[in-house]
């Protein structure tokens, strides 16, 4: 594929998003599925990483829930 297509269509699927750091405290609004149900479950840490670029790039949250830390990696855009 033309790389500069593929620019295009990643650029069209951008979405603004606040300029988060390492260290920043961040809450993530998750749609879990439950057998048939769905519903959404916040979770709250502080980004402990921050990984790759463009559409690829993943941030890495923390959290202490009942005394287990818990870490969930998610795509940034």
């Amino acid at each position: 594929m033309d790389t500069n297509m593929l620019t295009k269509i990643e650029g069209d699927q951008y979405k603004k998003r606040p300029d988060v750091k390492v260290g920043d405290t961040v809450r993530l609004h998750m749609r879990i599925k439950e057998g048939d149900k769905e519903r959404i479950q916040v979770f709250e840490g502080i980004v402990i990483s921050l990984k790759g670029s463009g559409m690829s790039k993943t941030m890495t949250v923390r959290k202490i829930s009942m005394g287990v830390g818990v870490e969930r990696i998610v795509p940034f855009h």
